[in-house]
């Protein structure tokens, strides 16, 4: 199953030419999931060739704007570009007002429904769930109330055999079955499933946690995850600013993915005063050697975690 996680952007609170505020997307077996949605997003999108109306479920951290100001854009350009499929946001309940008075403001009557699901302020749960995927939030500790989330892939019998599928010209709607063991039975025709698919190797499973002071509450909730993307907004010299704002520092990022024992660390959240990014990764190594820093249209496949 496919799982790749794209960087619209990992920049703080003030976007920069070639660094945008915080958004990604993750294709789970092409279902589209969009994390954080700063502003420039829809943008970003089209940049990296990322259709914005595959999108049907955004998980929004928390109502600081560089997560959430582009969100508006977005749903208005979906609108006008005669969206009909439901979209649903994930967020802190001020989310839905916000957006409601915008959309107000402008007469705008979507073309499309748009659902609102709050997240608690005060406790985790799963807040979508498919054939394929669970997804879950975590709370962090910030300034305001904000939510990590956690993606993991289902446990399925069987594996889809990419080049097979694509050369069969098989529609997504079959994968889960598929996955299940069943065989391809359409208009007549019929693919044994050992055609198809392969033995199960791995699961994925990944982790975006925003803006957030150091906790270790945060380790016991991303144990054994794949991929951590932890905001490593300041370098280690600056720990009381840190502090004060609710960031972490390259070191506290390092120590969570250590003792959560992931296997990859992604940071991101760069403040803007670091105009090289290379001491914010040396520093994170420091503490834990397979990491990476993120950048606008990174790609990451998770199936690269076990080559």
């Amino acid at each position: 199953m496919s799982f790749k996680l794209t960087i619209l952007g990992s920049n703080s609170a003030v976007p920069l030419i070639d660094r945008n505020p915080t958004s990604q997307l993750l294709n789970v077996n092409e279902r589209f999931f969009l994390i954080d949605c700063g502003e420039n997003t829809q943008v970003q999108l089209r940049k990296y060739g990322l259709s914005f109306q595959r999108i049907h479920h955004i998980f929004i951290s928390h109502l600081h704007g560089d997560h959430y100001f582009g969100l508006i854009g977005l749903i208005t350009s979906m609108h006008l570009l005669g969206r009909k499929k439901e979209l649903h946001i994930y967020a802190h309940e001020q989310l839905k007002e916000i957006i409601n008075i915008q959309l107000s403001a402008s007469n705008t009557d979507l073309s499309f429904p748009l659902f609102f699901h709050n997240l608690s302020t005060n406790s985790e749960a799963i807040l979508f769930e498919d054939d394929l995927i669970t997804i879950s939030n975590f709370l962090l500790d910030h300034t305001l109330n904000c939510s990590g989330f956690i993606f993991k892939e289902k446990k399925y019998k069987r594996r889809l055999d990419r080049k097979k599928i694509e050369h069969f010209n098989i529609h997504y709607n079959f994968f889960t079955s598929l996955m299940k063991g069943r065989d391809y039975i359409k208009d007549d025709v019929m693919i044994k499933n050992s055609e198809l698919t392969r033995d199960p190797e791995f699961f994925h499973s990944y982790a975006f946690c925003s803006d957030t002071s150091f906790s270790k509450e945060i380790i016991s909730r991303v144990k054994n995850i794949d991929v951590l993307y932890h905001e490593t907004t300041f370098a280690k010299d600056v720990l009381e600013r840190a502090r004060e704002t609710g960031h972490s520092t390259t070191h506290q990022a390092g120590q969570i993915a250590k003792r959560a024992k992931v296997k990859l660390l992604i940071t991101g959240h760069y403040s803007q005063r670091y105009t090289d990014l290379s001491i914010l990764l040396e520093e994170t190594k420091e503490v834990f050697q397979n990491s990476m820093l993120s950048y606008s249209g990174m790609t990451f496949d998770f199936n690269t975690l076990y080559k």
